[in-house]
């Protein structure tokens, strides 16, 4: 079969472009960090208020839309992201907690949630899911990755994952509702749910009902019951209802949503079909809007002994309140499964009297020296934050 010499140029022609493309794009991923200023001036970190003896750093710049946070056992630090589209690979060469290469690692579609487990790196999209085995071998090669599943929803409203394995070693990934306010598990009954499946994709089953928008959960140390976050429902008004802090004590339990809100406020439209006693109230109402996400149990070392155990929750701030509230780190203290305080650890991203923001905090992080470290979407930055009374070290 004879092919033209107009085909064999046209092919040459896309080739050429791909590559180019190609080139472009690492040559852009690796000069990000130099580009950018590692300096804290215009992401405002001199106006947050942290507690005495602490400091807070810029990690990383340049990181658009950073959000889900993992750990390498080599170092690197893994970042998805939910509308830039975009994983990155940040690495420390000379360890001084300054960023020397962020990398583009792969493109894909809302890849927010990020886990690692024996070396492989798990890609949670809206439904599907994906394996890079030895990942760290991988950074800056071609790239080998495994689906393990593409048949969960694929609604884009909360279908943005947060995933995260537990201490059972199942991977566990909320499959968020797919609206503001509605009850849709007769079509799929993974929607409004947190679910969980062994590392291969088998042995699925729901394994926390009644939670509408779940971006965070975590496991206690000495239980190893999880503790998870929950965005509330809008369109009630400014002060209702609350976010949630919730506490998983057995597998199928029931967290109220669409029916009930917080414990304690009746749906509208749902309320009437159950009520409140019906549920799992929650372990903490947090503030209307407050929009929490991450929540990680800090068992390190750095930090002094008193925050030993304390919970840390990200409040991502609100974006339909008429006065904005969150854009802060808070904290938790825990004790036989009540949660006992509730107060700031950082705040001031969040000029009250402007109600200008200067970052939304996302996912913690907790690095191996005992420093957290803390993404910003809205800042497009990884932060560190360590304890000066205590040395620091590069491990």
């Amino acid at each position: 079969m004879k092919i033209s010499f107009y085909k064999i140029a046209m092919v040459f022609t896309i080739a050429i472009t791909i590559i180019s493309c190609k080139e472009t794009q690492k040559k852009g991923a690796e000069n990000m960090a130099e580009n950018v200023p590692m300096d804290s001036t215009d992401l405002a970190l001199l106006e947050l208020d942290l507690p005495e003896g602490f400091k807070i750093e810029v990690y990383a710049r340049g990181i658009d839309g950073a959000r889900s946070m993992a750990l390498g056992d080599n170092g690197t630090l893994f970042v998805g992201t939910r509308t830039e589209n975009t994983v990155y690979a940040i690495q420390d060469t000379d360890g001084d907690f300054k960023a020397d290469n962020v990398i583009v690692l792969d493109t894909m579609e809302v890849p927010n949630g990020i886990a690692m487990r024996n070396g492989d790196l798990y890609v949670a999209q809206v439904g599907s899911l994906w394996k890079y085995p030895n990942i760290e071998n991988q950074v800056g090669k071609t790239l080998n990755k495994e689906l393990i599943y593409d048949d969960y929803p694929t609604e884009f409203h909360h279908g943005w994952k947060y995933i995260a394995f537990g201490p059972d070693d199942k991977l566990y990934i909320p499959v968020g509702a797919p609206c503001n306010i509605c009850n849709r598990t007769n079509e799929d009954e993974r929607f409004s749910t947190i679910t969980r499946m062994d590392p291969d994709g088998s042995n699925r089953e729901i394994y926390a009902k009644g939670v509408r928008n779940s971006v965070g959960f975590t496991w206690h140390p000495d239980t190893k019951e999880m503790w998870f976050t929950d965005n509330g429902r809008d369109m009630l008004g400014d002060d209702i209802p609350p976010c949630e802090l919730n506490h998983v004590t057995e597998i199928g339990q029931h967290f109220g949503y669409p029916f009930c809100h917080g414990g304690i406020v009746k749906d509208p439209e749902f309320g009437e079909e159950h009520p409140c006693s019906d549920f799992v109230s929650p372990a903490l109402q947090l503030g209307a809007h407050v929009a929490p996400l991450a929540i990680k149990f800090y068992t390190a070392e750095m930090f002094p002994p008193n925050y030993q155990g304390k919970a840390f929750i990200a409040e991502h701030g609100s974006w339909n309140r008429s006065k904005k509230v969150g854009y802060r780190i808070m904290m938790a203290d825990i004790k036989d499964g009540e949660v006992i305080d509730y107060e700031p650890f950082i705040d001031g991203w969040l000029n009250e009297s402007t109600q200008e923001a200067s970052g939304r905090p996302v996912d913690i992080l907790w690095m191996k020296d005992g420093s957290m470290l803390i993404s910003d979407d809205y800042g497009d930055a990884i932060y560190r934050v360590s304890y000066n009374g205590t040395a620091l070290s590069s491990n």
